[in-house]
């Protein structure tokens, strides 16, 4: 089953600048080479629910390794069918604009 993952994930005990522990799972992300939208308040993920998970849990262990508490926020649209809807539903939505 495809899956488009939104999710976003930090630590509340690192202070206001967070982007070192963002970049650190954007890194994981994008070597996992699934389709993604990374955007300033979270990234969109693509593929199969197996494999998005498995980013997703990566991502997390990586930034539990150093923060002590840590917040992830996911919301996940699964559908049968071929994957590429990350880029169609945005393109739709463009279109009508």
């Amino acid at each position: 089953m495809s899956v488009i993952v939104d999710f976003s994930l930090f630590p509340l005990d690192k202070g206001e600048s967070l982007s070192p522990y963002v970049a650190r799972s954007l890194r994981i992300i994008q070597e996992s080479g699934l389709p993604y939208d990374f955007r300033a308040m979270g990234t969109s993920l693509e593929g199969e629910w197996d494999e998005v998970m498995e980013v997703v849990r990566r991502c997390l262990e990586a930034m539990r390794a150093d923060c002590n508490r840590v917040v992830l926020h996911l919301k996940a649209d699964c559908r049968k069918g071929p994957g590429g809807r990350l880029q169609r539903k945005i393109d739709s939505v463009r279109e009508k604009l």
